[in-house]
């Protein structure tokens, strides 16, 4: 068996070892060879990642013949964005095993595939309870009086007769409008 495994962390400040240290682990323990590696460093729910995006090269080029990572949402988070990778996965023949949630998607594991797409709709699930914690963060803090977005900057008089120099024609170009307000 050609194994790819495939880790990601969502911050510069964690590290893909521990899970590349498991999954080489599991393909030794099965006697399968490692094919390649990639791994990311971004939110699962960013659809574009430089390594899945190599590892999906892969897939379609059947390079590989099984997809190992630790936890399904560390493939991805989006119910659509998963379904399409399985599909794509089961039109190439490559299983995907989430060593660490008991998930194997080959042939021989119907149970398997059973479980893997209820703990799709869970991630996708979960993601949706995350944005709406923050979405309900944001209004409280909006109603405590926390301005959000960029400082406004106040608006002197000079700037206000450079504007209206700028609308009688006196100053012809955003070039020259720009060197006035000195920007």
């Amino acid at each position: 068996m050609r194994a790819a495994i495939y880790c990601r962390v969502s911050t510069d400040d964690q590290s893909t070892d521990p899970q590349r240290l498991e999954l080489q682990d599991y393909c030794q323990r099965k006697g399968w060879s490692v094919a390649a590696e990639y791994c990311d460093t971004i939110s699962g729910a960013k659809f574009t990642r430089t390594g899945l995006d190599r590892l999906m090269a892969a897939v379609r080029k059947r390079k590989i013949d099984v997809i190992l990572c630790v936890k399904l949402d560390r493939l991805g988070r989006s119910f659509p964005h998963l379904a399409q990778m399985i599909f794509e996965f089961d039109s190439n023949g490559v299983a995907l095993i989430c060593t660490s949630q008991f998930i194997d998607t080959s042939e021989e594991n119907p149970a398997g595939r059973l479980i893997m797409h209820v703990l799709i709709a869970m991630a996708e699930f979960e993601r949706s309870l995350i944005k709406e914690r923050t979405r309900a963060g944001l209004r409280v803090a909006k109603a405590r009086g926390v301005k959000f977005g960029r400082p406004v900057r106040p608006v002197t008089q000079k700037c206000r007769e450079i504007v209206q120099s700028f609308r009688e024609g006196n100053i012809r170009t955003y070039r020259e409008l720009a060197k006035a307000l000195d920007c």
